[in-house]
């Protein structure tokens, strides 16, 4: 059980993530990714064929049962991994510059997952963590759908099938990643 509670070094967990690709592709003909997830989850829908719009009509379970299944095998593995193994102290892990870096925005409490300051219901009453929950909420979800797929589908999937478009979409992820971490972030905390 120490084994499973400790994180797994990169080159155990790197290879593993890797394999998933392949092995999707041989055994059936599978394309990884998380956020088909939601247009299953809706075409799923109990609603008349006519009431929905053409997007997501479809045979879902054909294309997109297994999906399903495999995202609830997710949530399931981390319910399970919590529950048996227990909540290590996800602070400990943080680097002492990434420490002080978030001190310096403001944030303190590195006591769980993730910092009590932005994530949390009284949280939400500041305009500041409002904008970037919801906001960066919404830009996540419409990425996803304009990017064709989210990060994951991108960097596991469409880079390991070398497809131009991924790379392009990952390399436009990296790019909002800095620069919502080294110029929004500061600005919307500051």
């Amino acid at each position: 059980m120490e084994f499973l509670s400790q994180p797994w070094p990169w080159y155990v967990a790197g290879p593993l993530i890797g394999l998933v690709v392949p092995l999707l592709l041989v055994v059936g003909g599978k394309v990884f990714g998380i956020s088909a997830n939601l247009r299953h989850m809706c075409a799923a829908l109990p609603a008349p064929e006519q009431l929905k719009p053409s997007f997501l009509r479809y045979d879902w379970k054909k294309s997109g049962l297994w999906n399903l299944v495999f995202i609830l095998g997710v949530a399931f593995g981390g319910f399970l991994a919590v529950a048996v193994l227990g909540m290590p102290d996800a602070g400990a892990s943080i680097s002492e510059a990434t420490r002080s870096d978030l001190m310096a925005l403001g944030l303190t409490d590195f006591s769980g997952m993730v910092p009590a300051e932005i994530f949390s219901w009284s949280a939400l009453a500041s305009p500041a963590v409002l904008l970037m929950v919801v906001g960066g909420g919404f830009l996540v979800g419409f990425g996803a759908r304009y990017a064709g797929g989210c990060t994951s589908g991108h960097a596991i999937s469409g880079l390991a099938d070398l497809q131009l478009p991924s790379l392009i979409a990952v390399v436009g992820f990296f790019a909002g990643g800095l620069l919502v971490t080294f110029v929004l972030l500061p600005l919307i905390l500051g």
